[in-house]
């Protein structure tokens, strides 16, 4: 973002405290033989003695933080550019190619607003006016820590059309390490929505940091998330160095239920049942059965190898299983999916047999994989095994004054 010095409040990159920069200039004119002190004679005819020197210039003096040439400067310490005399007209502060820093005047004193981003060089610009009336231009540079690691992070589901259960989430690729680091976080952080959507920042975990609406989303919504983060710390010497914004649309609203005891999956819009079919859901067990909770659609691939040494049942143990599936609809991390298995058909409606998964018929595993989006809500009820929410996209695990609870600024 960039922004000049206008209405009170300019764009700057800065130097270093105790600095004083003078831009000078200066020069003499008068008559006579050239070097003169003024003690030397004209060529008058008159016999009279002249001479005549220019007033010494008098540039502003700017105290700048950090100071030209500064190195190793941490991306969160403050610009700042002091007029000590004369008048500061502008400042600008951006790396090369880049944006400006924001910043704000506040009586003689520039000071950013904005971070700064890690390993950068910066350059600083700034527009005085002296107490003789000239202006003048001058220039200094600093470069910021380097860190040992440059956080990243992402908005999921940037850009897409999601249901009307998927929260804003960024997730950040390492852990936000304390609750410090998080709080600044969250406050920086923004989401617009329209219509106007009531909700809530909540961390899921130490990495996932999700706005999620009091209820489900009214279809249509859409959402923008602005996280200008640059510059901020999550971690011993790890600092983020760039900013991330995005949108989302909520799409139509599916809402699917499956009845595990009932071995039944029913599929509504707007209220009304379009779908119904017979499932098998997971064997009695602490491995396999199938978890209760609101869960929600995370994603689907049409083609997949269910491999059961990815949930730590290896070749050889009881339980093993390799088999390829089609028509896959992931809801948790943890490996539960509706998907097609047409070994099952007989149990689908009357007993569940699977690892886990939801079994359904090919053309109904099939159906559900075209009809399903990424946030739409599913929710299993008839187990005695809880949904945890970081098992998968689990923030509707949580009544909404309980979400609240996970922000961190609590």
């Amino acid at each position: 973002m960039s922004r000049g010095a206008k209405g009170g409040r300019w764009a700057a990159y800065g130097a270093a405290a105790g600095l004083l920069l003078a831009g000078c200039t200066s020069g003499a004119e008068g008559t006579g033989t050239a070097g003169a002190t003024g003690s030397g004679t004209s060529g008058s005819t008159d016999g009279q003695t002249s001479s005549t020197t220019s007033a010494p210039a008098r540039p502003a003096r700017l105290k700048l933080s950090p100071a030209d040439g500064a190195r190793d400067v941490m991306p969160d310490q403050p610009v700042t550019v002091q007029a000590m005399t004369g008048q500061l007209d502008g400042v600008t502060v951006r790396t090369a190619g880049g944006s400006a820093v924001e910043g704000r005047v506040t009586g003689s004193q520039w000071t950013s607003t904005g971070r700064l981003a890690p390993g950068s060089r910066y350059s600083v610009t700034t527009r005085s006016t002296g107490p003789d009336g000239v202006e003048r231009t001058s220039r200094s540079t600093f470069r910021t820590h380097e860190p040992a690691v440059t956080a990243t992070y992402g908005m999921v589901y940037d850009g897409q059309t999601v249901g009307v259960a998927m929260p804003v989430s960024l997730q950040f690729d390492s852990a936000v390490t304390s609750a410090r680091y998080r709080r600044a976080i969250e406050k920086a952080v923004t989401v617009t929505t329209s219509p106007r959507t009531q909700g809530s920042w909540g961390w899921l975990d130490d990495r996932q940091l999700m706005w999620r609406p009091k209820s489900f989303w009214k279809p249509g919504t859409t959402v923008t998330l602005d996280a200008p983060l640059t510059g901020f710390q999550t971690g011993e010497d790890k600092w983020v160095g760039s900013d991330v914004s995005g949108t989302m649309t909520i799409g139509r609203e599916q809402l699917t239920t499956v009845d595990i005891a009932k071995h039944r999956l029913r599929v509504t819009r707007g209220g009304e049942t379009v779908r119904s079919f017979p499932v098998s859901s997971g064997k009695p067990g602490p491995q396999t059965e199938t978890r209760s909770g609101m869960k929600v659609v995370i994603g689907k691939q049409a083609e997949m190898t269910m491999d059961s040494e990815t949930i730590g049942i290896h070749k050889g143990e009881p339980g093993y299983y390799k088999i390829d599936t089609d028509w896959n609809v992931r809801v948790t991390w943890t490996g539960e999916f509706l998907h097609s298995a047409p070994w099952s058909v007989d149990a689908q409606g009357s007993s569940n047999v699977s690892h886990g998964c939801v079994n359904l018929a090919p053309a109904a595993a099939r159906w559900m994989y075209e009809s399903s989006i990424p946030g739409d809500p599913v929710d299993f009820t008839g187990s005695s095994r809880e949904f945890q929410p970081t098992e998968g996209i689990g923030v509707w695990q949580y009544d909404y004054a309980g979400w609240q609870e996970q922000s961190a600024l609590r």
